[in-house]
């Protein structure tokens, strides 16, 4: 009852400090209204006014803190529901926040490590952070036997903070859908919000973010050039990692790598997060440039895996089919499998959405990042389906704001970087890895109990009729080119003699299925 009577108070304080933010730019708002009007100034054009405004919301969302920051990064890559220069303005938010002393950190340290967790480190900068954001701030450190390393600490009242916000936003949610009905016919916003809290809710959790660098180191090894730092050591509330020397992707000066070593670094940049998304099926949700590091031996580090996306095995094989649809400028076939990933409403123009899709693709599909943005292009995907009325699982946002981030990330250090093309080189290996899943012994068990399953499920009917042709009760007699006039239905000259013997095959297999197994 402690526990709950904290959570409440803890969301009391979030809603409260919500409106006081939100109140704060309205009322800024309202004022700069009133002082045009007062110096009888011409009013402001509207793309002034929407600028403003953009600028407003996004500075209202730093302010509230992280969970809000990840909505708005969201919605961003929603261009069906949000306008463009607000949807330009939230592309532009980032979670820097001025840095807190270290003393206030010192306690997590102790709760986490023990009281004399200092004799893990041989010295630690606290000084000044490296990094300090909303949920934690990192501090510059050396292990006990001198390895260089980054010690991330999350704020005391981070994970109570969140679940704070997470119960306001819910609420809201709840209301808005009262006001507005129609609006969840192709948007299901409890369900978008849903999905980014169970990204958020592992995120405070260190350990899982532990698990999951440990996951993409293996994967890393595969590649060249690109690297995710090592875990040294991980609480809940505390990770200890090595130190990814370098400077973001996009600091990095033309002149200090070649152009061999910058293409490797897109290509494999590209490649890597395609093996996430269709073979790991894990993958890193927040790759903006911050979150990637580049040394000056031209090694990419990948950073910051607190935030990551889970796809189960259908949608993925969706996505890479609307992936490789792109890559072959094939429009049909893009709308077809983006219509898959959500399902049909009342309102639903598929034929419409398909003719949509189809006039754009020839002019996406061999372009490169520094003549299109591809997560823009698979965003105007998802306007067209809305306003088709195709209901879109929200894992297409979470996937689309992590393609948007990789490409811009990558567009930074090489943008002549064809993504189709890319998507070819690597597409061998992925299909190789996914034909031999398909042979897998887990494959294989999960074939055989949708057999049995389908097995299960055959009608009445039809089992009385496989048990006259096991028992031989029946008789089928096969008279080509002879009918019957007076039932046109049991005319066998109308079924093709190799459907029959198909038919009969498939049903006498089933029925020896059904006769070895052992009876109770």
């Amino acid at each position: 009852m402690e526990r709950e009577d904290r959570s409440g108070g803890s969301a009391r304080h979030r809603a409260g400090r919500t409106v006081r933010v939100l109140s704060r730019a309205l009322g800024a708002e309202l004022t700069e209204v009133v002082r045009g009007y007062r110096r009888a100034e011409r009013s402001p054009s509207p793309a002034s006014a929407r600028d403003r405004q953009a600028r407003a919301v996004r500075a209202a969302l730093e302010e509230l803190g992280p969970l809000y920051i990840k909505v708005g990064q969201l919605l961003a890559t929603r261009p069906d529901i949000v306008p463009p220069r607000l949807r330009e303005e939230l592309t532009l938010l980032h979670d820097r926040t001025s840095p807190t002393p270290f003393s206030l950190f010192e306690p997590v340290l102790r709760e986490e490590l023990g009281v004399h967790w200092r004799k893990g480190f041989r010295c630690i900068e606290t000084a000044e952070p490296v990094g300090s954001a909303s949920l934690a701030q990192v501090y510059r450190a050396y292990t006990a036997d001198g390895t260089p390393c980054v010690v991330k600490i999350q704020r005391p009242r981070a994970q109570e903070d969140m679940r704070g916000d997470m119960r306001v936003l819910r609420t809201s949610v709840q209301v808005i859908s009262k006001f507005f009905p129609r609006l969840t016919d192709v948007v299901n916003a409890a369900e978008l919000l849903e999905s980014l809290f169970r990204v958020m809710t592992r995120e405070l959790d260190f350990l899982e973010e532990a698990r999951n660098m440990c996951s993409a180191r293996q994967l890393a090894e595969e590649f060249e050039s690109i690297s995710v730092p090592e875990v040294l050591h991980a609480t809940p509330r505390v990770l200890v990692q090595t130190f990814a020397e370098g400077v973001p992707i996009n600091q990095v000066d033309a002149i200090d790598l070649t152009y061999e070593q910058r293409n490797t670094i897109g290509r494999e940049l590209v490649s890597f997060m395609l093996r996430s998304y269709f073979v790991n099926r894990v993958f890193h949700a927040d790759p903006h440039p911050g979150n990637i590091i580049v040394s000056p031996d031209g090694t990419a580090h990948i950073i910051d895996w607190g935030m990551v996306g889970r796809i189960d095995r259908n949608t993925s094989l969706t996505f890479l089919g609307a992936f490789i649809s792109l890559a072959r400028n094939d429009g049909f076939g893009l709308a077809t499998h983006w219509a898959r990933l959500g399902s049909v409403t009342p309102g639903s123009d598929i034929e419409s959405f398909i003719r949509e899709v189809s006039s754009v693709v020839p002019f996406w599909s061999d372009a490169s990042l520094e003549e299109l943005n591809f997560g823009v292009a698979f965003s105007s995907v998802l306007r067209y389906s809305t306003r088709h009325g195709i209901k879109i699982t929200p894992l297409a946002s979470v996937v689309g704001k992590s393609v948007a981030n990789i490409e811009g990330s990558v567009r930074c250090i090489c943008p002549d970087i064809k993504v189709s093309v890319a998507l070819q080189k690597e597409l061998r290996r992925i299909m190789r890895d996914l034909v031999s899943e398909l042979f897998s012994a887990e494959q294989a068990a999960q074939l055989a109990v949708d057999a049995l399953s389908a097995v299960i499920r055959i009608p009445a009917e039809v089992q009385a009729v496989l048990d006259d042709l096991f028992a031989r009760n029946s008789t089928v007699r096969v008279q080509a080119g002879r009918s019957d006039p007076k039932n046109p239905v049991n005319d066998s000259s109308l079924v093709p003699q190799g459907v029959l013997s198909t038919a009969l095959a498939a049903a006498f297999v089933i029925k020896t299925v059904q006769r070895s197994k052992p009876r109770p």
